[in-house]
């Protein structure tokens, strides 16, 4: 059943509390041990708002009985400090984000592609793979998609059996560009599917250990931990930053994607390596 939307005028008493600066909010029920939402943003009062106004988020809205806040120092940290959040607290309403202990991802040599996974290989130093995906049918439909437009072989990416000497079903289809009967040697074949996925390609950890990214703000600096893509904590300096120990996990998807997209692509972002 889907509620109406009412605009909640229980939380209206929260924004009070709300500040206008980046961090972390979180929704709570009833309950206020478990959250049922865990958001982001570099205005708390003003995402909040929104959420507010959203007539698609009443079931949210109604359940709500309080709304809390961690501030940050900026966008950096509201982003790992709400990814580590909601993989340690797991809210009902948040279906990204979720951890994925299990992680699936491409191998291309120049004669084989393998479909690997973070549980039996270290996805932090492994050369040569390619995508991050939350299962092995995920990767498989990437892989057929890609096969499509660049005329791949099924059987040359481990979709399908061949059988020796006879060329696969969609080359007779011109779907395939022959490297199953060689019209097409299997380096070329490789070469091709690993520039068309370049894009996908997982990087290597760049740094020795522990690095602390600097964040500022006017006379506020904050230092965000991490070691092998994992996000340890935050710390107000580098003496307590080099306290915090790197615990054995699994590889952390979402650290490292916004390390990629919002951290190593900045230009003037001070990273002190601590190891």
């Amino acid at each position: 059943m889907t509620l109406q939307y009412q605009y909640p005028e229980h939380l209206r008493h929260t924004l009070e509390t709300l500040p206008s600066r980046p961090g972390v909010y979180i929704f709570y029920g009833s309950d206020q041990t478990f959250p049922l939402y865990i958001g982001k943003s570099i205005n708390i009062r003003s995402r909040v708002l929104a959420h507010f106004r959203t007539q698609s988020e009443a079931k949210l809205l109604h359940m709500t009985t309080d709304i809390g806040f961690h501030e940050t120092i900026g966008e950096i940290g509201a982003l790992l400090l709400e990814s580590q959040l909601i993989k340690n607290q797991s809210p009902l309403f948040n279906k990204r984000l979720r951890v994925a202990r299990k992680l699936c991802s491409l191998r291309i040599t120049e004669k084989t592609t393998q479909f690997v996974f973070s549980n039996e290989t270290d996805f932090t130093h492994a050369p040569d793979l390619f995508g991050l995906f939350k299962t092995r049918h995920a990767a498989i439909d990437q892989i057929r998609e890609l096969a499509d437009q660049e005329r791949l072989c099924y059987g040359a990416l481990g979709l399908e059996k061949l059988t020796a000497g006879r060329a696969c079903f969609r080359f007779s289809l011109k779907k395939c560009a022959g490297a199953c009967c060689g019209q097409e040697t299997l380096e070329n074949h490789q070469q091709r599917l690993r520039d068309s996925l370049e894009s996908l390609r997982i990087r290597s950890w760049p740094y020795p250990g522990r690095i602390a990214i600097e964040e500022k703000s006017g006379a506020l600096t904050e230092y965000h931990i991490l070691n092998n893509w994992l996000y340890l904590g935050t710390a107000q300096s580098l003496e307590s930053g080099k306290s915090m120990i790197t615990p054995t996990t699994h590889f952390d998807r979402d650290s490292y994607k916004i390390l990629c997209r919002y951290v190593f692509g900045q230009d003037g972002l001070n990273i002190v390596e601590l190891d």
